[in-house]
């Protein structure tokens, strides 16, 4: 059972990091990524999405319109559930040196595996929702992360 100071206030053994519910370490390659990389990340797979959706639409970024947009959507739900589902991570988490693994353990304390098709859609939906993904907990899992059971992580 975790321990709480008398007066109520402060962490509890429970939670002493990001991750460590997981067992994740607090540092270093596994640990929980921040917040400034996630961004980043997101919007280098939104400008990838959008250079694609350029190339189908045959219309440049910057004109936009509503077929456009929903190309790039449509591109972007299909690149990211593909890439997290079978590579664990998308173009920008690769570049921004993080990767999405799942968090149903392999062994009794790793968690190491891609998260798969099934759940790199579900994410990967969610994420198109917007406000599943700007809902999370204590260890930066947002909504979509929780559905999913997966966990962005440094590598």
């Amino acid at each position: 059972m975790a321990s709480t100071p008398e007066n109520g206030t402060g962490p509890t053994e429970e939670f002493r990091y990001a991750g460590s519910r997981l067992g994740l370490p607090e540092q270093g390659s596994g640990s929980v990524a921040g917040w400034g990389r996630r961004v980043l990340a997101l919007f280098l797979d939104w400008v990838i999405a959008g250079l694609v959706a350029s190339a189908i639409t045959g219309r440049p970024m910057w004109a936009g319109g509503n077929d456009y947009t929903t190309t790039q959507l449509v591109v972007f739900f299909a690149m990211t559930a593909l890439l997290v589902g079978l590579a664990g991570a998308t173009i920008g988490h690769r570049v921004c040196g993080l990767r999405v693994i799942t968090t149903r353990p392999q062994s009794a304390t790793t968690y190491t595996a891609q998260p798969g098709l099934l759940s790199g859609a579900l994410r990967a939906f969610l994420v198109c929702l917007v406000i599943p993904a700007v809902v999370y907990d204590r260890d930066r899992r947002g909504l979509h992360d929780q559905a999913a059971s997966t966990v962005v992580v440094k590598r």
